[in-house]
């Protein structure tokens, strides 16, 4: 774990020749934190003991961890092997009156609230300030309409961390929720509701972050429950389906390994991120084609996906939604300065009610670098130009330290305000990084 308060990245891309011609960058990530934390709580809702493998440690997956602990599911951890055995009740929750936090873990925050919500006890839900600023207000009103009491300290904000919930099942078999702030709200109903114990519908308003939504029926259906789609706005899980438990393997993280893919039009240089492929769950995947529009190609090999840099090493700037991979936009705005032609990215007004105002803070960091942006209400657009010597704020959110560190491989005096935000999600991200730009050093 790196400790650094701040992190300097060096200027690879004037030492490396341009980087063609060299042997692929190999590299390996984490698990996947979006699916890490779906599996840990379809295995709490399955029958019996789940052994989950590839797992990601980091800040949310264990205050996850430590919440399902809490609930009093029987759970055994090695990190070392990267492996949770959980052992599920079928749905019933073993404690039914508990104290929870959560951390700033917005699949944690969204998912358990949800699953406590429509259970049966009193369940008091807290957060780190950082989540405490996040959205739950359409959660916890779908949850109110299904028949959840929910409760706020005097000096609490409605609709936001801490809150008391008091679950009474499902007083309903239907609900309509909007996604126009997090996707998160409907997958965490989507799983809890096989058990309402009748046939039980779900409609949805908005339509951001539907690769998320893509994964959680995908995961939700390898675990024995499928959910029907009477129309493109509704779901229906129908009554009588129970979780199973599984031996699941978890993919490696295509967000983390993004960061990565990003280097090869950067750097000019072939990237491979093992066991990554194109048949995966994530959504982020979806990142790499935005590459290929920029110039580069890719082939699905046995190890992992290859990307190969654009033959002429110049790479060209895009329009691109990235509504189904909103978690990149950062990683494309960092490296847009670099491209031939400006680069605009939409569909991303969500992004303002993440882990920090992304919208704002990427475009605030980039003229703190003398990049020439402009922003509305859900796009950006990049204007190429040369970095100036900054240091870059992260506003405590992991996104922002991993997608700009990629700004300075290219550019002199980059450097990263707090990098062990990272903690949240890939907490030896810049440990990798200094690995990895040792080998690049070494083979220049």
């Amino acid at each position: 774990m790196n400790e650094k308060t701040v992190y300097r990245v060096p200027n690879l891309y004037k030492s490396m020749g341009k980087g063609c011609g060299r042997e692929p960058l190999a590299v390996s990530v984490p698990g996947s934190k979006s699916i890490t934390n779906r599996a840990l709580l379809l295995a709490t809702l399955a029958d019996g003991t789940s052994l989950l493998k590839g797992v990601l440690f980091s800040d949310d997956s264990r205050h996850f961890l430590n919440c399902i602990r809490t609930l009093g599911f029987d759970t055994e951890v090695n990190e070392e092997q990267k492996t949770v055995s959980v052992t599920g009740l079928g749905g019933r929750v073993p404690t039914a009156d508990a104290d929870l936090y959560v951390g700033s873990a917005g699949t944690a925050a969204r998912f358990l609230t949800a699953y406590l919500g429509l259970s049966q006890g009193i369940y008091r839900m807290d957060a780190s300030a950082q989540m405490r600023r996040r959205p739950m207000a359409p959660l916890l009103d779908a949850l109110k309409e299904l028949g959840c009491g929910i409760s706020y300290a005097p000096d609490a904000q409605v609709g936001h961390f801490p809150f008391t919930l008091e679950g009474h099942g499902f007083q309903s078999d239907g609900i309509r929720i909007n996604i126009d702030h997090s996707s998160q709200f409907l997958s965490a109903l989507l799983i809890a509701s096989c058990l309402c114990g009748r046939d039980f519908t779900t409609t949805v308003e908005g339509s951001h972050g539907m690769a998320y939504i893509e994964m959680t029926l995908r995961m939700m259906e390898q675990f024995g429950v499928t959910v029907e789609r009477p129309s493109g706005h509704s779901f229906m899980t129908k009554a009588g389906q129970r979780y199973r438990a599984l031996e699941y393997q978890v993919e490696p993280d295509v967000s983390a390994a993004c960061y990565f893919y990003a280097m090869c039009p950067l750097l000019n240089i072939p990237v491979l991120v093992k066991q990554v492929h194109f048949d995966s769950l994530q959504g982020d995947v979806a990142f790499l084609r935005l590459l290929e529009q920029m110039g580069c190609t890719s082939e699905d090999t046995p190890r992992g996906i290859l990307l190969s840099p654009p033959a002429d090493g110049v790479f060209h700037g895009i329009t691109a939604d990235m509504s189904a991979c909103s978690d990149q936009a950062i990683t494309l705005a960092a490296i847009a300065p670099y491209a031939q032609g400006a680069t605009t990215i939409t569909g991303i007004g969500h992004i303002r009610f993440q882990e920090s105002d992304r919208l704002s803070a990427m475009a605030a960091e980039l003229t703190k670098m003398g990049i020439r942006c402009e922003t509305d209400e859900s796009s950006i657009t990049v204007y190429p130009g040369r970095p100036s010597p900054a240091l870059v704020e992260t506003y405590d959110d992991h996104r922002m330290a991993m997608g700009f560190s990629l700004t300075g491989l290219r550019s002199d005096g980059i450097a990263i305000n707090d990098p062990g935000c990272c903690r949240k999600t890939f907490e030896n991200y810049f440990d990798v990084l200094d690995d990895v730009i040792r080998t690049l050093k070494r083979e220049a």
